[in-house]
């Protein structure tokens, strides 16, 4: 058996599969399952600032509904407050305490303060790392990207001031230049990128006149677009590489490595085929490392890069504009009818 182990911000792995964030998570017996199937590494489900928040919003509502409703009844229930995130924080550390690989926490928050707050108190779990997820929605027509970034790297700053354990960031790729947010963020202090971040989009039910919001599994034809940029960072940045989105098989991860990952994020396909997938994924990239004579990760790792890439257009815009000129190939595939 090949050698698979890796790198990723600091964490050593035994391999190059990670278990993404999901609501998997939530199920102890599942996070060993992902254990037992050889993942890597685990990155529990996020902590998000916001559905905090209206939590608590709910709760007053709730206990306050009745108020007043006499005059001598100001308030019908004692006063109790939101626990805040004490609760995933728990069930956090009894994953950390479940398992023995690296357990990566993820967290997104709306306020710098409290992405701080939040990061020590994850620290505190056990945790292994953090991951800062991060994206923007737009809807203020007055906010600039400039503004957007210098908020995400004073955050970076902020936590990295405040905890010891490694910091990663898990991006969108709605940046107008995404090479330098990336190099920027890791001279603030970032140990590790994931690309991409896989948003949610909302959808229009045209029977019911609703919106509705579809899961979101990926396919298995969505992991170009992190394939271009890790291999565009590969060799141009000391932080590590991580793929997410569309990797579903081996050859997948081998396709992330290949292009400059360090490792990869996997999280549809543990939905569609079952967490024995990790077992596959694995199996299959030990098995074409054999079949190639690589006894480790690090012989082929960013080989076709733009750093190490003998084609001088594959990662350029020009390759697109010759796939559209040779369209006899395009008509050989799918014949007009």
């Amino acid at each position: 058996m090949a050698n698979l182990t890796t790198k990723y911000a600091g964490l050593q792995l035994k391999n190059p599969v990670i278990a993404g964030a999901s609501n998997l998570d939530k199920d102890i017996d599942n996070v060993k399952r992902m254990e037992e199937a050889g993942a890597a590494a685990i990155v529990y489900k996020s902590l998000f600032e916001e559905q905090i928040e209206l939590e608590r919003l709910q709760l007053s509502e709730e206990l306050n509904q009745y108020n007043e409703r006499h005059a001598e009844m100001i308030s019908l229930f004692p006063d109790i407050h939101h626990a805040g995130p004490r609760e995933h924080l728990t069930r956090l550390k009894k994953v950390v305490n479940s398992v023995n690989i690296p357990v990566i926490a993820s967290l997104n928050c709306t306020a710098e303060e409290t992405w701080v707050e939040y990061a020590i108190q994850l620290e505190n779990t056990g945790v292994n790392a953090i991951e800062l997820n991060f994206y923007n929605i737009p809807g203020d027509f007055k906010k600039d990207g400039k503004t957007i970034l210098n908020d995400q790297l004073n955050i970076v700053t902020e936590v990295k001031k405040n905890i010891r354990i490694p910091v990663t960031a898990k991006l969108s790729p709605f940046y107008s230049n995404t090479l330098l947010v990336v190099q920027q963020m890791y001279h603030a202090g970032i140990d590790g990128f994931v690309l991409f971040n896989r948003l949610f989009q909302p959808d229009i039910d045209v029977d019911t006149e609703e919106h509705h919001f579809p899961y979101n599994l990926s396919h298995e034809e969505d992991g170009r677009l992190q394939l271009r940029y890790i291999g565009l960072l590969f060799g141009e940045i000391r932080g590590s590489l991580c793929g997410s989105t569309g990797i579903f098989t081996g050859k997948d991860v081998v396709k992330m490595l290949l292009a400059g990952a360090d490792c990869v994020q996997v999280v549809s396909t543990l939905y569609k085929n079952g967490i024995g997938q990790i077992s596959k994924i694995i199996e299959e990239v030990d098995t074409w490392m054999e079949s190639k004579n690589y006894d480790t990760i690090d012989r082929f790792r960013g080989k076709l890069s733009r750093k190490n890439s003998k084609d001088p257009f594959a990662y350029k815009r020009a390759q697109y504009i010759d796939i559209l000129m040779n369209s006899e190939e395009i008509f050989k595939k799918y014949p007009m009818r």
